[in-house]
């Protein structure tokens, strides 16, 4: 058996500055041989983890192998996710994988190995087994639970404007969302709150922007109904 875990951050690119989910993932030492590549070979991702020691549990071996590629301090939340066990999922056998989903708010720079990168979920390399199904489970997890928990806090800076936020939940979310009925859905479930600080002004002026907060820093479930959803699309009429 092993365990693996999907750490989610979202970061800015470097290009153009905007946000962007990223997952965690370590190149291993193998490569798959590419005759369409430079170098002949395509390098293979994984994401963090390994197998599970006969005197430890899930949990410590989920900690043990993550401290090795993440200061687990900087988690901000962490929960268990699902367990894959298709008995093709690894090409050496029979193997069946216990997941994590992990958060790491934008403030945090954690020191990360040589082998270790920070790759945007929208463009995914090459992973082994069925990593990039779990990958796509946790971030369907994410996405869910953004609609139902407060659980952006575990994505965000202690405090941030409004602008801010909405740029992280689109990261997140991967659509478009409206930052007047962002601020006013999470003001109506009590998730956030005004600090009743403002940002500096810049240096071409301008009116400041309030800073907010969010209520809590636990995960809780503020709405099951789930307001915050993709926008619905319009139906192709039958007749054309």
């Amino acid at each position: 058996m092993e365990v693996r875990v999907a750490i989610f951050q979202v970061r800015r690119r470097s290009v153009d500055d905007a946000w962007e989910l990223c997952v965690l993932l370590w190149q291993q030492a193998r490569a798959l041989v590419d005759p369409h590549s430079p170098n002949g070979h395509v390098p293979v991702w994984s994401l963090p983890g390994g197998w599970l020691r006969d005197d430890e549990t899930i949990t410590e071996s989920m900690s043990r192998q993550l401290s090795e590629k993440v200061d687990v301090h900087t988690l901000s939340h962490l929960e268990q996710l699902s367990v894959f066990s298709d008995p093709g999922r690894r090409r050496d056998g029979r193997v069946i994988a216990a997941t994590f989903l992990g958060l790491i708010p934008t403030t945090a720079c954690p020191q990360l190995p040589a082998d270790t990168a920070w790759i945007p979920v929208s463009q995914l390399p090459h992973t082994t087994a069925d990593h990039a199904d779990i990958i796509a489970a946790a971030q369907h997890r994410l996405v869910s639970k953004l609609g139902y928990t407060n659980l952006g806090f575990a994505l965000s800076p202690p405090e941030f404007t409004i602008s801010e936020l909405r740029a992280i939940y689109e990261a997140a979310l991967h659509y478009r969302v409206d930052a007047t009925n962002l601020q006013r859905t999470l003001q109506r479930r009590h998730v956030i709150e005004p600090t009743g600080d403002t940002t500096t002004p810049g240096a071409e002026g301008g009116r400041p922007a309030r800073l907010y907060r969010f209520a809590h820093t636990h995960c809780e479930v503020t709405d099951a109904s789930a307001i915050l959803r993709p926008p619905a699309t319009k139906p192709e009429d039958p007749s054309q």
